[in-house]
């Protein structure tokens, strides 16, 4: 018999199960249907957010500073393999981010004072705002750019190397951006609006 946790589909459906057991040993009966969703959806939204800061912190700490050490032979298959679908779960995860956080702060009831930085909001305003910006520079600028450095859209080599040097900048934009909005996120929670 094959480990479970050999397949990752199967470990991620064995996670997903392990998360309704315990919320149904733990909170079963307590939670009515309008705190049910609002929790639902800061969980969909904290996990892939979680994905996809994890792998925006993986391109700017790891792939990006360890490329000039991998030999030429080998760095077709992190262009053609590993890039790729790393570069997939990386703009899907931002783009599910932003739309749990939006459906977070819609079924909360802060959504409009969020986006418009009223009192009380202000904080996580913050945080959403720069959230949009990322998302926005990982669909319209890092993933276009991404494209032509991987070969997936026509590119001549002088248009891969400015294309692979403009995605790298705006990865790094986003790494630094990333660093107050988690700060927005946590502090709104914590110290308030």
């Amino acid at each position: 018999m094959k480990n479970p946790l050999e397949n990752l589909h199967l470990t991620l459906l064995i996670g997903l199960v392990l998360a309704v057991v315990a919320f149904l040993l733990l909170h079963a009966g307590e939670v009515d249907d309008g705190v049910f969703w609002q929790f639902l959806f800061r969980w969909i939204h904290v996990f892939t957010g979680i994905l996809w800061i994890g792998l925006l912190y993986y391109f700017n700490f790891v792939q990006i500073p360890s490329m000039p050490k991998i030999p030429d032979e080998h760095k077709p298959a992190i262009g053609k393999v590993i890039a790729p679908n790393a570069l997939f779960w990386f703009r899907w995860a931002a783009a599910a981010t932003v739309l749990f956080g939006a459906l977070t702060a819609l079924a909360n009831g802060y959504l409009v004072e969020a986006l418009t930085f009223q009192e009380g909001y202000r904080t996580i305003g913050l945080g959403v705002w720069l959230a949009l910006i990322m998302a926005a520079n990982v669909w319209f600028v890092i993933w276009p750019n991404q494209q032509r450095v991987l070969g997936l859209v026509e590119a001549d080599a002088e248009s891969k190397k400015r294309s692979g040097r403009i995605a790298m900048l705006a990865s790094r934009t986003n790494t630094m951006l990333s660093i107050p909005m988690l700060y927005c996120m946590v502090g709104q929670q914590n110290l308030g609006g």
